[in-house]
This record gives C-alpha cells, sequence and structure tokens, in this order.
C-alpha cells in the first residue's frame, strides 16, 4: 500500500531557527532516511518544497477563477515537503513517519494514497 507523508513544520520557528550547522546536518539525516527508504525497496518519490511564500493558491467558484499569491491557509505549520513510500500496512508508514527528522520539531500526516486501476 502507498502513502504519503506530508512534512509539515514552522518555517519560521522550526527550520528558520536551525543554525546553517544544523541545518546542514538535518539535510544530512535526510539524505541518510532516503538511502535507506530507496535500499529497502519502500522509496517511491519525495521532495521538499519551496517557502509558502513561494505558493499560489487557484480556486474555480461560479465559473470563475480566482488566483491568490500564497498558501491555501493561514497556518502555524506549512507543508515543506513529503514522501511517497510502498508499505506493508499504516503500522510500517507509522514507524517509518517517525524517523523522518522533523518530526522532531514538527509533524508528519499520513495518508494512504487511493490507487486507481491501471488503465486498458
Amino acid at each position: 500500500m502507498k502513502y504519503t507523508l506530508m512534512i509539515y513544520d514552522d518555517e519560521k520557528n522550526g527550520w528558520g531557527k536551525l543554525s546553517p550547522p544544523e541545518q546542514q546536518q538535518l539535510m544530512a539525516e535526510y539524505g541518510q532516511l532516503t538511502a535507506q527508504l530507496k535500499g529497502s525497496g519502500q522509496y517511491v518519490a519525495g521532495h521538499r518544497l519551496h517557502p509558502v511564500s513561494s505558493a499560489t493558491s487557484v480556486r474555480v467558484r461560479n465559473g470563475q477563477r480566482s488566483v491568490t499569491d500564497g498558501p491555501f491557509a493561514e497556518t502555524r505549520e506549512q507543508l515543506g515537503g513529503f514522501y511517497l513510500i510502498d508499505a506493508k500496512n499504516l503500522d510500517e508508514a507509522i514507524e517509518i513517519a517517525g524517523r523522518i527528522p522533523s518530526a522532531r520539531f514538527g509533524t508528519i500526516e499520513i495518508r494512504p494514497v487511493v490507487e486507481a486501476p491501471a488503465a486498458t
């Protein structure tokens, strides 16, 4: 089963408060985790996202498109990246989420992926 592990943290008070050496250490830990997941065959995809200040939100209401700068919602924690993994079950996905370095100061949201049958 595939799961998306969405990595939320406070850009200003989480990552932004880390010193450059602490940021480098955290990125090295992410590299190690990614290598482990690839080695075990559990890694499907993963990416770090640009800061929320680079976000653009699109809404369509009554046939009219509205485009605004910024995130969908103003929240304390922002989506900073994600892993898409293949895990046996939710327990295994939880174990992997707990190994994500940002879990120490942010939140990892786990969601199962709805897999559509392949088109024929």
